[in-house]
């Protein structure tokens, strides 16, 4: 019964109610079906808080983005990509992909979706097809939106275990060790690098495929 927070997760997130409300009330219920008081539950849920507040950080980004936004960063994204006569969408997406991936590695986060992606990555994916082939149907823009989500997603998510110091490295060996394996950061970290390679040739090659589809499509469109 002390599972059953996950069970609610689970039901919450299909039914798409309100996350803060599933993720809160399958806390609540776990700890109370655990035996724990409310004050007890409360003031596990504040510390956790204090204790992880920094990961709310990010909130901050939003207003910042979204007055850059307003004052024309979007708008002079895309005239700076149209200049670039010979940047095609997909060229532009496995860049953006290895400088992510690259700084990663590094330890250093360049933000994300709200601080690149959203503003800046999306605008120019989308600005280079539109200087080669003028406007586009909604459904490849939709796809281009997700290929420059997708572009952060395997950056982060495949590079970020390169860097031995990374949280996900350091939960790995702590997990491990709690089983009585012992592991070495160093050697994880050193077998997440041909993962990562083999991720990024793989977006690499995804996004080509995206350039010669909309060439198919619009060039046949141009010449009838």
């Amino acid at each position: 019964m002390s599972l059953i927070g996950i069970l609610i997760i689970i039901v919450g997130f299909t039914l798409k109610l309100d996350t803060i409300a599933v993720v809160v009330s399958a806390g609540i219920i776990t700890g109370l079906v655990s035996g724990m008081g409310i004050t007890e539950i409360l003031n596990t849920l504040g510390t956790a808080f204090i204790n992880n507040r920094t990961t709310c950080l990010f909130m901050l980004t939003l207003p910042v983005i979204g007055l850059c936004e307003r004052y024309g960063l979007k708008a002079k994204a895309i005239m700076l990509i149209q200049k670039a006569k010979g940047l095609s969408t997909g060229l532009l997406l496995s860049g953006y992909t290895l400088i992510r991936e690259t700084t990663i590695a590094m330890g250093v986060t360049l933000g994300g979706h709200p601080q690149f992606v959203r503003p800046l990555i999306y605008p120019m994916a989308e600005g280079a097809s539109i200087a080669k082939y003028g406007e586009l149907d909604e459904k490849d823009v939709d796809t281009i939106k997700g290929f420059s989500a997708a572009a952060d997603n395997f950056g982060n998510f495949f590079g970020q275990n390169v860097f031995m110091a990374n949280a996900g490295v350091l939960l790995i060996v702590s997990t491990l060790e709690t089983l009585g394996i012992k592991a070495d950061a160093l050697k994880i970290s050193q077998a997440s690098i041909p993962i990562a390679v083999i991720a990024f040739v793989l977006f690499v090659l995804q996004n080509y495929i995206l350039d010669k589809k909309l060439k198919r499509k619009y060039s046949s469109r141009k010449t009838n």
